[in-house]
């Protein structure tokens, strides 16, 4: 089997979603830390000088290249695996059935992917456009600006409810990409579980759901 016909197979599919989605964790992790300077009282400077040298290191900028590479092979995936498996079974399972084998976050994988795109897209218009392509104006503070977006109680609730959107996604997402490689073993599955959601709703959720929700009350970012 050549590498082509592995990757448009269903384990290949499923293989390349799990590997993307796995490197889209440890993205998250590193994202968190960078936001999580935020919360340091000098004026935003550790955030700054993060953001900084995330734009002026040739290493961090190869690595964005390959995070939005993953990204959107991680969709295509979802999306041609879905089709795929729509195909494979044409006649729909009986809702109560469904509902025995199957939680409503794993049968609705692409429902709450879609959000996160949505997010991602308004996110990245909002911060990563003007800071890594057209620029700031003269004088403007990238930490400013967070304090400023987290000021607006709409984006702050596009923000919580993409978050949590997110880890309804990864709580899934994070256990089936290990059954997806072959990581899982029977003896560490409930193990495995219980670290895959406390990697979503502690880590992830309750990390980056924190931030704007303190800026916004002002239990955060006073000295900006």
């Amino acid at each position: 089997m050549t590498i082509a016909q592995f990757i448009n197979s269903s384990l290949g599919r499923k293989t390349v979603m799990a590997a993307t989605g796995l490197f889209l964790c440890a993205f998250l992790v590193e994202h968190l830390y960078g936001n999580l300077l935020l919360f340091c009282s000098d004026g935003g400077q550790a955030f700054v000088e993060y953001s900084h040298d995330a734009v002026r290191s040739i290493l961090i900028r190869s690595i964005e290249i390959v995070l939005f590479a993953a990204i959107v092979l991680h969709i295509v995936q979802a999306v041609a695996l879905t089709k795929q498996n729509s195909d494979a079974r044409p006649v729909k399972y009986a809702v109560y059935k469904v509902g025995e084998t199957s939680n409503w976050f794993s049968r609705n994988m692409g429902i709450t992917g879609s959000v996160i795109l949505f997010f991602l897209v308004v996110h990245l218009k909002q911060f990563f456009v003007p800071y890594r392509i057209t620029g700031l104006e003269e004088g403007e503070n990238i930490a400013h600006e967070v304090k400023e977006a987290f000021e607006n109680g709409w984006y702050v609730l596009l923000y919580v409810v993409s978050c949590l959107f997110l880890a309804f996604h990864l709580n899934h997402g994070f256990q089936s990409a290990f059954r997806s490689l072959g990581l899982n073993n029977k003896k560490y599955e409930q193990l495995l579980s219980i670290a895959g959601s406390i990697f979503a709703y502690v880590i992830v959720f309750l990390g980056f759901a924190s931030i704007p929700v303190l800026f916004y009350f002002g239990l955060a970012g006073t000295t900006f």
